[in-house]
């Protein structure tokens, strides 16, 4: 069963198939959790979300349409209940210190190159903090997540053009913070 795709999923799910909402659960967990801990920076909170998201989701499947990728659907979910979670704490969000990407090194890099790689990514990282909070999301979306400029768009209620100029903005505002922190070299 694991080798289908969400679709076939979901068409279980609405006609009556509960079990088929497990393989979309195991499939998604991770994306869904890692956006609740990066903008609520808080673990606990972060699962509570997550366990929210995917009971929403479960309510709401028949609400599907198909229109965007399931995962977008799913983003956008996740998206939302994180802000109503900080909204009604009066907290506002950033990305995590402890919170790191998924990026890996390859093994054939020697010590010296890992540890210079690891150190731009954390200015990168650290640039990408300094960015006012909807820009963050735009490039944390666009670059870590990878998702496209018409799902961010779906995401984040904006038109894709205006994701297309927010991101354009956010990536001349990275390199001068990069470029400021001698990040870039010439």
């Amino acid at each position: 069963m694991a080798n289908h795709k969400d679709d076939y999923y979901i068409r279980q799910v609405i006609v009556g198939n509960a079990n088929a909402f497990a393989p979309l659960v195991e499939r998604h967990k991770d994306m869904v959790f890692s956006l609740a801990v990066k903008m609520l920076k808080n673990r606990e909170e972060a699962e509570e979300v997550a366990q929210d998201v995917f009971i929403t989701c479960y309510r709401s499947l028949s609400g599907f349409r198909g229109k965007s990728k399931f995962s977008t659907w799913l983003y956008k979910i996740t998206y939302n209940k994180c802000l109503d979670v900080l909204k009604v704490k009066g907290r506002s969000w950033g990305w995590s210190e402890s919170v790191k990407g998924a990026e890996q090194q390859e093994e054939t890099l020697n010590a010296l190159q890992q540890i210079a790689e690891n150190d731009r990514n954390e200015a990168i990282r650290q640039a990408v903090r300094l960015l006012p909070e909807e820009e963050q999301i735009l490039v944390w979306m666009y670059y870590f997540d990878e998702l496209t400029v018409k799902e961010i768009a779906k995401v984040v209620n904006l038109s894709e053009t205006n994701v297309k100029v927010k991101l354009f903005r956010s990536r001349k505002s990275l390199y001068r913070i990069l470029e400021n922190n001698s990040v870039i070299r010439e």
